[in-house]
């Protein structure tokens, strides 16, 4: 892999967790409801921890960057979009955020099947790994939220 390429990628994908830690940070700052606030502002201390990986990872491109695949239930495809308000409810919420995540891992796999050197394709993959990860665990949190059972 070229070493330009590389940088490239990178910085692509730490201007995304930047991007995203911007975003879940300006959504914490307006949440009227204090749990949604405390979600968001948990989510953009996220961003940060992948931001801090991918800058180290850019620093050290021998580093071996390996996600593993979580088991993905795609419950961010059964749920709509939600409009982003002040008054979000929890739910809506963790919708919202599960949907930008899988906006994430689209993108990176879109990437990968454009890409023409193998081990940027494979780099590409680990980040669609690493962005699955985070949205796996926001639908877990949604469904614990949205279909809370009774008894």
């Amino acid at each position: 892999m070229k070493r330009e390429q590389f940088e490239a990628l990178m910085e692509i994908a730490i201007e995304r967790e930047i991007e995203s830690f911007q975003f879940y940070t300006d959504v914490a700052e307006t949440m009227k409801d204090k749990s949604v606030k405390k979600i968001f502002e948990q989510l953009a201390k996220e961003e940060i921890g992948h931001r801090n990986l991918l800058q180290e990872y850019k620093n050290i491109p021998d580093m071996a960057i390996r996600f593993k695949a979580p088991k993905d239930y795609k419950v961010t495809d059964t749920v709509d979009l939600p409009t982003l308000s002040i008054a979000m409810k929890p739910a809506e919420a963790i919708a919202l955020a599960m949907k930008k995540e899988q906006m994430a891992v689209d993108f990176y796999n879109e990437l990968a099947t454009h890409a023409t050197d193998d081990d940027i394709r494979n780099a590409c993959l680990e980040l669609a790994k690493m962005e699955t990860e985070h949205k796996v665990k926001l639908e877990n949190i949604y469904t614990d939220i949205a279909y809370i059972e009774s008894f």
